[in-house]
């Protein structure tokens, strides 16, 4: 596989991600950032795939299942799990390997095991982050970025219901 494979999340200052299977955050601007970058492609008549684990998938109100726009493939081990209009896969290699030919780009997007795991993958080109620059109680947490991730790019920001946050661009 030689597609671009980003990682993509939303961390507050001490890189939590999630409570009890929830984003601990509403913010409009942050969801209308992820759908941009993991919709867009410079070739249009490509898509992109979004990897994600099981309490992602499910984390997902069923109206919005699957990602529209993109190929939904969804990690677990239990060998049974259904999920309807997405691909299941029981490693995230069996994932990658759904990016055929109509891919575009890879984003993984959650949750916490899949980043872990997806994060020292030598496949990794980049990670989107937005910043949340605030403490939240967060059970579920975002991996440290490792050193060789050297460039930065600030991709914007803002603050929403009191809620500073910034989205950045690390590349190796």
């Amino acid at each position: 596989m030689s597609k671009n494979v980003y990682l993509i999340a939303a961390a507050d200052r001490k890189n939590g991600i999630g409570i009890k299977g929830k984003i601990p955050w509403d913010l409009k601007e942050d969801i209308q950032h992820f759908r941009k970058v993991t919709e867009k492609t410079e070739n249009h008549a490509k898509i992109n795939l979004v990897i994600m684990g099981r309490t992602t998938w499910e984390s997902i109100p069923e109206t919005f299942r699957p990602l529209p726009g993109r190929r939904n493939v969804v990690l677990t081990k239990n060998k049974d799990f259904k999920a309807e209009g997405a691909y299941v896969c029981h490693s995230l290699e069996e994932a990658f390997q759904k990016a055929d030919d109509a891919i575009e780009s890879v984003f993984i997007i959650g949750g916490a095991k899949v980043y872990a795991q997806a994060i020292k993958n030598s496949k990794m080109k980049g990670i989107y982050l937005t910043r949340i620059n605030k403490e939240f109680k967060c059970d579920a947490s975002f991996p440290n970025i490792p050193k060789s991730f050297k460039k930065i790019t600030r991709l914007g920001g803002g603050d929403e219901n009191g809620v500073p946050f910034e989205f950045l661009l690390y590349e190796k």
